[in-house]
């Protein structure tokens, strides 16, 4: 197949899950065409099977805001047109679908065919599309996708009733790479890379996100500050966002930042990943958790908040922790359990990564979405 993926590019879960997908369907034999404003940070420009092509956005005067979305539409049916692209692929309602629906809508005017497929990722449904600004586009837009998929059964019941859809939306979780995000085989190198961060046997806590205030990256330096008093142990952040200037000021305060090291975007999370003991993941909403899941694979148990799709990916108590949103001394006290019992620690860290390889490798979810891309093409016009 020929298929087109449009995604935010940026540092994000959709974004992430998106190029993923990309490059798996690409190493599978199909022919992927990313279509969007810039190359996603994931791709390196040298994966077979896959182009990019972006989408340029003119400043006239007259415009006080770049109608991105306009000229999205107008490149998504030229790339589809010259490329013969079997369906679109778009990652995110808001304006994916509204820009990929008026480029189905152009190619129609002229006898071509372009089916599109719709993915919902979490705050394009809990957050912006319920802004009474979009939630009617947003509505009429993924009622008229040809194809719509969720990322947790949490956020299909919550598109179904705070949208009133009443089309068919299948679940497709997110997925790792189980060949990518994988633990050390060999111990004794695990502990000689873990001493970039630690030494004399200290603990590793990890924390991956974008660092807005749904993250509470904060919260993640509090529970820090806890434990610390309690277990030997440094805090790992990666990531970069509008939070990260609060949890500075608020390590400088506590007087423990020099045990947090703030690394900022990086590109190679599976390599840092398995150093960790343990993932910390206090948001306040999660509509999946891609982080904790690459953590999974990683062999690395994530604490978290028992929140959004949180539960369907972490089984409370074997593979993960689950607590209520600002429970600092709960999840303190839960880090500190499993860092002082290493028996039940390394209980965990193989059931983590057991769960990972199962339910949620690339290899199973991949197949679902060509799957699902082969029935939505089968379906009448």
């Amino acid at each position: 197949m020929r298929i087109g993926i449009t995604c935010y590019p940026t540092y994000g879960g959709s974004g992430v899950v998106a190029t993923e997908l990309g490059i798996e369907l690409a190493a599978a034999g199909h022919e992927v065409h990313f279509i969007s404003y810039s190359q996603p940070f994931r791709l390196n420009g040298r994966n077979e099977g896959i182009f990019y092509h972006e989408v340029p956005v003119s400043n006239y005067p007259l415009f006080e805001f770049p109608p991105y979305d306009l000229a999205l539409a107008s490149r998504m049916a030229e790339v589809a047109e010259f490329n013969d692209l079997d369906l679109l692929h778009v990652h995110y309602a808001i304006p994916h679908s509204v820009s990929a629906l008026l480029a189905r809508q152009m190619l129609a005017s002229r006898g071509r065919r372009l089916p599109f497929v719709t993915t919902l990722h979490g705050t394009d449904i809990t957050l912006v599309g319920l802004d009474r600004s979009y939630l009617p586009i947003t509505q009429y837009a993924i009622q008229e996708s040809d194809g719509v998929t969720s990322i947790s059964s949490y956020l299909k019941s919550k598109t179904v009733v705070d949208f009133g859809i009443t089309r068919e939306i299948d679940v497709i979780p997110n997925f790792v790479n189980c060949d990518v995000y994988t633990p050390f085989t060999d111990e004794a190198v695990r502990a000689e890379a873990r001493r970039r961060f630690a030494k004399n046997g200290e603990a590793i806590l990890i924390h991956l996100s974008n660092f807005r205030p749904v993250k509470r990256v904060v919260d993640v330096v509090k529970v820090f500050a806890r434990v610390v008093r309690e277990v030997p142990a440094q805090l790992v952040l990666v990531g970069d966002g509008p939070d990260r200037s609060a949890a500075e000021w608020l390590a400088h305060e506590l007087g423990i930042h020099e045990r947090i090291h703030f690394l900022g975007k990086q590109e190679r999370v599976n390599e840092l990943l398995p150093l960790a003991d343990l993932m910390l993941m206090p948001s306040e909403l999660e509509s999946f958790g891609l982080a904790a899941l690459e953590a999974m694979a990683c062999k690395v148990p994530t604490i978290a908040t028992r929140v959004g799709g949180v539960p369907e990916l972490i089984d409370d108590g074997v593979t993960g922790l689950l607590f209520p949103v600002a429970a600092l001394d709960a999840m303190a006290a839960g880090v500190i359990g499993l860092l002082q019992d290493r028996s039940r620690l390394e209980t965990m860290r193989d059931a983590a990564r057991k769960t990972a390889r199962t339910r949620f490798c690339a290899t199973m979810m991949v197949p679902r979405y060509v799957g699902y891309y082969e029935s939505v093409l089968n379906r009448p016009a």
